[in-house]
């Protein structure tokens, strides 16, 4: 369970759906150049509050780092939402950035459109690059 989930009286979490959904509506009518992002880079992007088990962004801004695993078109990409918790299986790659351990959730990649990233994190070095290209072939091929 993410740390910004609200909890009602009796301790079960609460999903922000209205806010979110004020947020992505703020998101679909941001007009402006998609940025210029390569594949191995890692952005914050607004993934959103999101239903069960699905990895929900954290904020305002319903965001979390995501790994640009690849740019499938102008302002289109398929990407690898991350997170600082240890986690292990073949759904996990762990990687280090700037001298913190993360993980890659192969599980819950999916497809964004340019207006949810806000800002260019880093990137990821070769050799973590190739193990998450590999932990996603062997998952999904």
């Amino acid at each position: 369970m993410d740390t910004d989930e609200h909890m009602d009286e009796y301790g079960v979490p609460q999903k922000r759906f209205s806010e979110w959904m004020q947020l992505k509506e703020k998101l679909h009518g941001k007009h402006h150049k998609p940025p210029f992002v390569s594949d191995g880079e890692i952005w914050w992007a607004s993934i959103g509050e999101n239903v069960g088990y699905e990895i929900n962004g954290k904020s305002d801004r319903f965001s979390r780092p995501v790994i640009i695993f690849k740019k499938l078109a102008r302002g289109f990409y398929c990407v690898i939402p991350t997170t600082t918790q240890q986690r292990s299986g073949s759904w996990f790659v762990p990687f280090a950035h700037h001298k913190r351990e993360c993980t890659a959730c192969l599980q819950q990649m999916r497809i964004i459109d340019y207006r949810r990233l806000w800002s260019k994190v880093g990137e990821l070095d070769d050799s973590d690059f190739r193990k998450v290209k590999v932990g996603f072939k062997n998952l999904y091929l």
